[in-house]
């Protein structure tokens, strides 16, 4: 598997993990990355980030906060001799509730900054500050979320 695949399985991992309510397994993805919030608040390690998920994401009985992420159009930029490269995509979030209709909640876009070591390509950054546009936010989020 080349560079490329290696950093875009990161993304898709992290999709899968939030997704299917892992918010430790997601915090994990991050335990090395310096992570930007909206504002100047910035997040590091697995710990501080598993805390901003549990009082933010709002989980159903079914474990999972009843959403799919989806990430697309990844521009990946590999510098080999770094061992880091860059990678800017776009996120669509649905969700479906009981109480609440398929729909998008949530897009905007992923600016994610990766380091490479002898285990292989981590999170070494990313800004989460990059929210386009909201729709009904209220059966995802346990905070009230700006944007768009």
């Amino acid at each position: 598997m080349n560079d490329a695949t290696h950093i875009a399985n990161l993304l898709y991992r992290y999709a899968e993990l939030i997704d299917s309510g892992d918010l430790e397994g997601t915090a994990a993805l991050f335990e090395r990355a310096k992570v930007k919030m909206s504002g100047d608040t910035v997040v590091e390690g697995t710990a501080p980030m598993l805390e901003v998920w549990n009082s933010h994401v709002r989980l159903y009985p079914d474990g999972t906060p009843r959403t799919k992420h989806v990430i697309t159009n990844p521009i990946i930029e590999i510098d080999e001799a770094a061992g880091t490269a860059t990678c800017r995509s776009y996120y669509t979030v649905i969700q479906a509730t009981p109480q609440l209709p398929l729909q998008v909640i949530c897009v905007g876009r992923y600016h994610d900054v990766f380091a490479k070591d002898d285990d292989g390509w981590y999170f070494a950054a990313r800004d989460y500050s990059m929210l386009d546009a909201t729709g009904n936010m209220s059966a995802h989020m346990l905070v009230e979320v700006a944007g768009g």
